[in-house]
């Protein structure tokens, strides 16, 4: 099981601002797919507890089973690879999470998928990324930041929106806004 720390910064984006850095950054051919499959217990116990379990898929055989949890200052992840099979297995028959994570001890089952194109660049010592994402007939954009420093990082993000001209809005996370549309 890997550990991280993961502060990032972000907000929603218009198609038009989406497209255009995109352009800026000569990202347009760098885009790839991943797909989010988000799991929760029946009443969305882990959702109000500001917890996050999916499993991501990239391509075709490679899948990460992550929980995450917020804090105040970024959130704590713990990754598990998982082998194909067992993660097909898991999203059709769901699983209890202390089988992956020891401080968790839930049986949750598939809720949602999110397809999530997204591209990144490295920039001002952090990463960048831009993402489309697509749920339930909903097609949303935003832009990610991030960072190793809480305080630079945030420093760093709001200059950029200044510089790029994109107003800050608050966005929920990406499972939260695919679960809205499942409940």
């Amino acid at each position: 099981m890997n550990k991280n720390i993961e502060i990032e910064f972000k907000t929603e984006i218009t198609v038009e601002k989406y497209q255009e850095l995109l352009s800026l950054f000569n990202l347009e051919n760098n885009i790839f797919k991943q797909v989010n499959h988000y799991f929760d217990t029946d009443d969305y116990k882990l959702n109000q507890e500001k917890i996050v379990l999916r499993i991501r898929q990239k391509g075709e055989n490679h899948f990460k089973v992550t929980l995450k949890s917020q804090s105040e200052f970024g959130a704590f992840e713990s990754h598990v690879l998982l082998q194909k099979d067992q993660a097909l297995d898991m999203i059709k028959n769901g699983f209890n999470t202390k089988d992956y994570f020891d401080d968790i001890d839930y049986f949750v089952t598939f809720r949602v998928s999110l397809d999530n194109y997204r591209v990144s660049t490295p920039y001002e010592g952090g990463v960048l990324f831009l993402d489309r994402c697509e749920y339930c007939n909903i097609t949303d954009y935003e832009v990610e930041y991030e960072v190793g420093n809480y305080h630079e990082g945030e420093k760093l993000f709001h200059q950029f929106l200044e510089d790029h001209n994109i107003p800050f809005v608050q966005t929920k996370r990406k499972s939260e806004r695919a679960f809205i549309c499942r409940r």
